[in-house]
C-alpha cells in the first residue's frame, strides 16, 4: 500500500528556538505528524534541516536529524527526477513536502511531485499553516472573493508596465484582486512601477514580513503612494519578503 505525501507548511521567515514558539505558526498535530516522518522533499535541504530543528523543540523526531533522508526538489530539478523522489511513497513510506517558505506547492515546484502523486494513486494531505498570500488578501482590505496570484512580472521595464497595466484592466474590468511578489532587494522598483504604472485611484498594498514581528501591511491608492514615494515615504521593505496586491477602482 502506498504511504502518504504531506503537504507541510514551513514559517515565513526566521523564528525563535524557544520551546512553543511554532505554537502561533503551526498547530500542534501539524508539529508531532510531522515529527514522525523521516523521509521529506524540500526546495532546500539545509532550510528544511532549520525547520525540522524547531519542531524537535517541542516534538522528538523520528530519527537523529542525520539520519533523516531529505531529498531536493527545486527550480533545477528535471523532471525526469520525480519519479525517484516518488519511489519510496510507493513503497509504503510516508513522506512530508516541504517549502523554503509557507505552504508547499503554491508558487513552488513542489506542485509538480503531488500532481504526480495524484497520478499514481498516493493520498496527498494539505496541512495548517501560514500562507503569505492568503494572509496578505486578508489584511489588505482589497476583494478576497475573486483575487488571481501571477507569480513576479518581467524584469524589462517595459514589459513590466505594459503587464501592470493589462493586469489593472482586468482587475478594473471583473472587480479581481490581482496578487505578485517580487525578488526583495527589487521591492522598492516594483512599487514604483505600480505607482506609475497604475491609474490614479487603483488601490495598491504592500504586505511586508507576514506572522513576523516586523511584518507591515498598508493600503493606499496609487496616488498616495506615488506622493508618499516622492518624499522618501516609502515602506520599510528592502530585501525583505513581500506579496504585492492592487484593485483597479
Amino acid at each position: 500500500m502506498p504511504g502518504t505525501l504531506y503537504l507541510i507548511p514551513n514559517t515565513l521567515g526566521p523564528t525563535d528556538a524557544a520551546p512553543g514558539a511554532l505554537n502561533a505558526l503551526l498547530p500542534t498535530q501539524v508539529q508531532a505528524l510531522t515529527s514522525k516522518l523521516d523521509y521529506f522533499v524540500a526546495e532546500n535541504a539545509k532550510t528544511a534541516r532549520a525547520f525540522l530543528k524547531l519542531i524537535a523543540i517541542d516534538h522528538p523526531l523520528a530519527k537523529p536529524l542525520q539520519e533523516i533522508e531529505i531529498a531536493e526538489l527545486n527550480v533545477n530539478t528535471p523532471p525526469t527526477a520525480l519519479a525517484q523522489l516518488l519511489a519510496p511513497l510507493q513503497a509504503g513510506r510516508d513522506a512530508g513536502l516541504v517549502s523554503e517558505a509557507g505552504v508547499p506547492a503554491v508558487a513552488d515546484p513542489g506542485a509538480d511531485l503531488v500532481r504526480l502523486a495524484h497520478q499514481h494513486g498516493i493520498a496527498v494531505r494539505p496541512l495548517v499553516g501560514p500562507s503569505s498570500l492568503l494572509l496578505a488578501v486578508m489584511a489588505s482590505g482589497l476583494n478576497g472573493q475573486s483575487f488571481a496570484f501571477n507569480g513576479y512580472l518581467p524584469l524589462d521595464a517595459a514589459q513590466r508596465t505594459k503587464r501592470i497595466v493589462d493586469l489593472e484592466k482586468r482587475s478594473r474590468a471583473e472587480r479581481q484582486t490581482q496578487l505578485l511578489i517580487e525578488t526583495p532587494y527589487r521591492n522598492g522598483a516594483m512599487l514604483e512601477a505600480l505607482a506609475g504604472a497604475c491609474q490614479p485611484g487603483t488601490l495598491i498594498c504592500v504586505a511586508t514580513d507576514l506572522s513576523l514581528p516586523t511584518e507591515s501591511v498598508r493600503t493606499m491608492t496609487a496616488a498616495r503612494w506615488k506622493a508618499a514615494l516622492a518624499v522618501n515615504n516609502g515602506p520599510d521593505f528592502h530585501k525583505k519578503p513581500t506579496v504585492f496586491l492592487f484593485l483597479g477602482q
